[in-house]
């Protein structure tokens, strides 16, 4: 696989959360967990599973930053 975004975190797939049109996938990195909504039809063509190796790729234009 080429991509071209630079922040590609490999890691393991914890639990995949379908709901009517989006699924929440959530990849553990090791040191935090990240999670993703994708399309449903995107779980089933990646075959995303619990335990499953899967890579968060992360391209953001923008980064928000919050206090208390």
């Amino acid at each position: 696989m080429k991509i071209s975004a630079r922040n590609v975190i490999k890691g393991t797939v914890v639990e995949v959360v379908k709901g009517a049109t989006t699924s929440h996938v959530r990849i553990d990195i090791g040191n935090a967990v990240i999670t993703s909504a994708i399309t449903n039809e995107a779980v089933d063509e990646l075959k995303l599973a619990k335990g499953k190796t899967a890579y968060a790729v992360v391209k953001a234009s923008d980064v928000m930053v919050g206090v208390d």
